[in-house]
């Protein structure tokens, strides 16, 4: 059988090898220069500027990002249950309430119209996912949350480099968080960067990721360790670097898709928006459990499925929504499935997962 092509693969290189040991020859390896050069960095090369605040894993900076926002206990934030986990859970961890509603069929992210009608006089803001690097209705959303006074922020965690209408993602909210776990389009090994619309964001974010300080021993507030290390860091300058190359190889690989697989629904993209497709995700329209399996078994081609469990199912969050229909998840979640479209693929890898899912599709049929 031919070799096995994983869903995913990270590429950790020389270079990065290099500005590890470059730290630890310093001796300077908690949060230092390199993470402060990191910070500016990325700021400037992916959120127009935005201030930017690096953290030590992408669930700590949705955390972070909503409590330096002033979230806290009998708010209401609505997100997606379409999701990872960490979504709900970052708004359930400040005390506030998350309040899920549906997505919109074509991208997976929130529907504007659901998040209308879910608005209370507890809601606080409106969290949108840029689900597997497609951004989120931003306009609607944007035009919504203005009129009805509420706040807007962004879990970007999939979605370095995406934009919409010409506006990178990350730049649209009060916080922003993007997640730099090692599957994700560019990893610091663990961590998460958040942007800030504001001084006043920054600010909390940087006292809430240090113990509640700025200065040594004068503690504001009450913090957390958060903080992202030099080592990781410097792994994360490096990806940066290669982020725009591996994005174009990620979007021509989903383009060869687009043009050539059969039996399967692919995902469009909506009008101004720039995909990044930290996943190529598919709707499977019968039996994606036995179709992933029939790729595994029969063809060495793995897949993933982002994700089988919406949020307002899992046991850790069901309480925060009794009896909640939400069609269009539950729909997606039994349909999707993740192939993949990561930069590591060659073009033998690409025909091969277009004629194992023809020869799949064709089988099912």
């Amino acid at each position: 059988m031919s070799e096995f092509i994983p869903p995913a693969k990270p590429i950790i290189g020389d270079e990065e090898r290099e500005a590890v040991d470059r730290v630890l020859r310093s001796g300077m390896v908690a949060q230092g220069p390199e993470v402060a050069a990191f910070e500016d960095e990325f700021g400037r090369h992916l959120v127009a500027g935005r201030e930017c605040v690096a953290v030590n894993s992408g669930t700590a900076g949705l955390h972070l990002g909503l409590l330096a926002a002033g979230v806290g206990p009998g708010d209401e934030v609505i997100v997606p249950s379409f999701t990872f986990a960490a979504t709900g859970n970052s708004v359930a961890l400040t005390g506030a309430t998350p309040v899920f509603v549906d997505i919109e069929p074509d991208t997976f992210t929130l529907d504007p119209s659901a998040v209308e009608a879910a608005i209370t006089d507890r809601t606080r803001g409106v969290l949108p996912v840029h689900l597997y690097g497609h951004p989120a209705r931003m306009r609607e959303l944007e035009e919504l949350t203005r009129r009805r006074g509420i706040a807007l922020y962004e879990d970007a965690a999939q979605a370095h480099g995406a934009s919409l209408d010409g506006r990178p993602v990350g730049t649209f909210g009060e916080f922003a968080m993007f997640s730099l776990y090692p599957t994700k389009n560019m990893t610091s090994g663990e961590g998460g960067m958040v942007s800030a619309a504001n001084p006043e964001i920054s600010r909390r974010l940087r006292l809430l990721r240090n113990q509640g300080m700025e200065r040594q021993y004068e503690n504001e507030i009450i913090g957390f360790n958060a903080r992202m290390t030099d080592i990781h860091a410097a792994i994360g300058r490096v990806q940066l670097t290669k982020l725009d190359e591996w994005t174009r190889t990620r979007q021509a690989n989903a383009a060869f898709f687009d043009a050539n697989l059969q039996g399967v629904v692919t995902p469009p993209v909506a009008e101004g928006a720039v995909h990044v497709y930290h996943q190529y995700t598919v709707r499977v329209l019968d039996d994606r459990d036995r179709f992933a399996r029939a790729l595994r078994e029969e063809h060495n081609i793995g897949s993933g499925v982002y994700y089988p469990i919406p949020n307002h199912r899992l046991p850790s969050l069901a309480t925060y929504a009794p009896g909640l229909d939400l069609p269009q998840t539950e729909e997606a979640a039994r349909q999707v499935l993740s192939l993949p479209v990561h930069p590591s693929l060659t073009d033998a890898d690409l025909q091969r997962i277009v004629t194992a899912v023809s020869v799949v599709a064709g089988a099912g049929a």
